[in-house]
């Protein structure tokens, strides 16, 4: 690689600052990006607001085209940076805690800068190098422009950065479709739990529309309801743990999608003296901190007090019964008692109002439902995969163990 230039960021790049004799209460509006519309891992900052210019007192000015870093912890290690694209205007104010740059004319290209800026090990070791108070720190400016860049020519810089750019694209694809299975997913509930698969007549009942030969049944005369088991006190202590034997913790049930089949935490032969085992086919919901997550145990568990086990009744499908409950967690979460910590218990849950269709339906509607579950799971994992290449093509492009300069692809949108 010796067409390459190890030279600093100061060198390889341009700081934007404010021209002088601007004065921004002379302008009716102005785009101002705060750091919130700021992106995680994704190229362009889509949006702006507008601000009256005598309302900004305070900020950093940006061209239209530069790229926006994040300076405070923890935006810049999580990789909070974008390119302004979208602007109506030539110029706009940044948050103050944004540093706006772009590459030097004839020497580098933004968007491979913006990309080296993004690569984890470059940003974990320009994170060491943060200044102030626990909470509040920052990377000076000063550090940037004397951290070292290992630079391509240019005409490399810009088929690397259209590399990495398609296969942002190809991320950002599958966000988008994840988004309309997830739209459609939410669609689909609220018309089968309202109308059924059948088309027949509804009825009105004290939670809503049903169908006719729907029945509305409390939760408790349907499922059997069992608070999980961890009589240990503190906690968190340690030889109770790291066994195996499977310990759902809240989280788990967060991220399960509906179906439990990994667990955060294990515990030991110890642990399971205060605790008990559930069988594979429990309906797990959280009552407690994040309360009505809902997920199906996928292997026989033991949990914590914070979640409860629900075991329906012979005629009730336990998918069906799932998915139901997911359609509750925002009542729940609004009925449950306020208190220092919001939560809810048996109790509270054995009488809660289930719609109970036929049980051929309950199959029927649990099989469309789950449909649609999986063409989701199939893109989140589509998704991860690109994710993962793109962190490891990302390392091995700007260390140069990948090169690209002979490659032959369309590098309009990087010129």
């Amino acid at each position: 690689m010796r067409d390459w230039k190890d030279i600093t960021i100061g060198k390889a790049a341009e700081f934007t600052s404010k021209p002088r004799g601007l004065i921004y209460s002379d302008l009716v509006e102005i785009p101002f990006v705060p750091m919130d519309l700021v992106p995680v891992d994704n190229t362009y900052i889509q949006h702006h607001v507008l601000k009256p210019g005598k309302d900004i007192k305070s900020g950093n000015y940006f061209d239209k085209g530069d790229c926006l870093i994040a300076k405070i912890t923890p935006c810049f290690e999580n990789g909070k940076q974008g390119i302004v694209r979208d602007l109506p205007a030539d110029f706009g104010v940044a948050s103050t805690e944004l540093i706006p740059f772009h590459g030097r004319k004839g020497l580098s290209n933004k968007f491979f800068l913006f990309y080296f800026f993004l690569e984890a090990t470059t940003r974990r070791q320009i994170a060491q190098k943060m200044e102030g108070a626990t909470g509040r720190q920052r990377i000076p400016i000063s550090v940037l422009k004397e951290w070292p860049i290992f630079l391509p020519p240019l005409s490399e810089q810009k088929r690397i950065a259209a590399v990495l750019l398609r296969l942002q694209r190809a991320i950002e694809t599958q966000e988008k479709i994840i988004q309309s299975v997830r739209d459609l997913k939410k669609s689909t509930m609220q018309h089968v739990f309202t109308h059924g698969l059948r088309g027949e007549k509804t009825k009105r009942t004290e939670i809503g529309e049903i169908p006719e030969s729907w029945e509305v049944v409390p939760l408790g005369q349907i499922a059997s309801i069992e608070r999980g088991k961890f009589t240990h006190r503190p906690r968190n202590d340690p030889d109770y743990y790291g066994g195996d034997i499977p310990f759902i913790q809240t989280g788990d049930v967060a991220q399960s999608n509906g179906r439990i089949r990994k667990c955060s935490q294990t515990l030991n032969k110890r642990g399971l003296s205060v605790s008990k085992i559930f069988p594979s086919g429990t309906i797990l919901i959280t009552i407690a901190a994040n309360i009505g997550d809902t997920g199906i145990l996928e292997f026989d568990s033991a949990f914590p007090d914070s979640i409860i086990g629900i075991t329906p009744s012979k005629d009730v499908g336990s998918q069906y019964l799932e998915f139901y409950l997911r359609t509750q967690k925002r009542q729940m979460h609004q009925l449950a008692p306020k208190g220092t910590q919001m939560n809810i218990n048996i109790e509270f849950l054995k009488p809660w109002p289930v719609k109970l269709p036929p049980t051929k339906e309950q199959l029927k509607i649990a099989q469309v439902l789950g449909s649609v579950v999986q063409k989701e799971e199939v893109h989140e994992s589509k998704k991860s995969a690109l994710q993962d290449l793109f962190k490891t093509t990302l390392n091995k492009l700007m260390t140069g163990e990948i090169r690209v300069k002979d490659l032959d692809m369309d590098m309009s949108e990087v010129n």
